[in-house]
């Protein structure tokens, strides 16, 4: 079992096929995509009741006049404890339109980062006998690679999923599925020697909008 092994920028791009970023450029980018998945796994389900929903009764508490206290309309008005909330959260979805352009940009934007970081890694893909945890924690081991990774195939592997089920901060995602802030959330990133090409397809893809422009 050979040790993973580092990708600096120049080795990434030739993999990738794909000049990537050698300054700050796009870093912008890399803020909106990273916001935008965050946001759409918020459930939104929040909720408060106004006036006109809490179980209390329109009815006035007390005369208009006569009784030496402020005006009041209704038990139910924000102003007393137990009536509805003014101005208060209900649900909605967060989710953003990411222009696909941008989330590309942001995907290379972190490459570069990983690359420039010493962050990136690459080698033969991990052949497990059995969906262990224990198989798998060797096989990081003797990888160089610490508990804290992302591991990305060319494909699904159900024995590698099956396997980091139980390991908190090891993720495993397919080329074709993975994102800027996947790049982003674990300590190093390992890149099987058969995802490149699928990574470089993504990144070299336009979509019908640039196409026509």
């Amino acid at each position: 079992m050979s040790a993973a092994k580092p990708i600096n920028l120049s080795a990434a791009e030739k993999a990738l096929g794909v000049e990537l970023f050698k300054n700050r450029k796009a870093s912008q980018a890399l803020h909106e995509a990273v916001t935008a998945y965050r946001a759409a796994r918020r459930a939104g389900t929040h909720s408060t009741k106004t006036k006109g929903t809490v179980d209390l009764s329109g009815a006035k508490p007390w005369n208009q006049k006569g009784t030496g206290r402020a005006r009041a309309g209704y038990k139910s008005s924000p102003v007393w404890r137990g009536g509805g909330v003014a101005f208060g959260p209900h649900p909605r979805s967060y989710r953003k339109d990411i222009p696909k352009t941008v989330l590309r940009t942001a995907l290379r934007r972190a490459i570069s980062d990983l690359a420039t970081q010493g962050k990136l890694h690459t080698g033969a893909k991990p052949t497990l006998k059995a969906p262990k945890t224990k198989e798998l924690i060797a096989w990081l081991k003797d990888a160089g690679l610490p508990l804290s990774v992302l591991l990305i195939l060319s494909k699904p592997e159900n024995i590698l999923l099956k396997a980091a089920g139980n390991l908190r901060e090891v993720d495993v995602r397919p080329a074709r599925e993975v994102n800027a802030e996947d790049l982003l959330r674990r300590r190093q990133v390992w890149v099987s020697e058969e995802a490149w090409k699928e990574l470089g397809t993504r990144l070299h893809a336009k979509s019908k909008e640039e196409s026509a422009s």
